[in-house]
């Protein structure tokens, strides 16, 4: 079943509340809706996780943290999906936010070189900073819906699969059951 799968990845909550750092937000923590995983909760917990995942602003598992906390939706999914841009992953995805911005503002996209250093981020952030954001918030909408559906559709096909496997379980023993009754006169 698609929890089980989905189970095996995840924290258990239990180590989660011993840990010292999380005791001043221990009491957001005690909702069981933040550990159960079903399709509610693992859907809503896509969302939240991608959503925040395209926002470019620094820590973003806390933002998500919160948001699967107000929500009621699973916190480990939420906080996981977050590393979806990672220092490996987020040159690319922002840079192509950016280019979806500047298209959609229709303003030619700046070339880019980039430098590692202070003063080149906050210079040229403040001249992208308009495509960077709107290309940013756009795909992280898009990838929160589609999360969203995505994960929903995954649930009900192993939903459906795991029925139609106890049905031809069920099937295949009353079969069994029968053809054992007949050979006994």
């Amino acid at each position: 079943m698609a929890r089980k799968m989905i189970r095996r990845w995840l924290p258990d909550p239990k180590h989660i509340h011993t840990q010292p750092l999380l005791r001043p937000v221990a009491q957001w923590l005690h909702d069981s809706n933040l550990w159960y995983l079903n399709r509610r909760s693992a859907a809503g917990a896509c969302a939240v996780g991608l959503f925040w995942a395209f926002i470019p602003i620094p820590w973003q598992m806390l933002p998500a943290a919160i948001t699967a906390i107000a929500f009621r939706v699973n916190l480990p999914v939420s906080v996981a999906l977050v590393w979806i841009t990672n220092p490996l992953t987020m040159p690319p995805i922002f840079y192509f936010t950016y280019k979806l911005g500047s298209w959609l503002l229709r303003t030619p996209p700046r070339p880019v070189e980039f430098e590692m250093t202070w003063a080149w981020l906050t210079g040229e952030l403040t001249v992208v900073w308009q495509p960077f954001l709107l290309g940013s918030l756009v795909v992280a909408t898009l990838a929160s819906v589609l999360g969203y559906f995505a994960m929903r559709g995954f649930w009900r096909l192993h939903a459906v699969r795991d029925w139609e496997r106890r049905r031809d379980r069920r099937r295949h023993t009353h079969g069994q059951k029968e053809r054992q009754r007949v050979k006994r006169p």
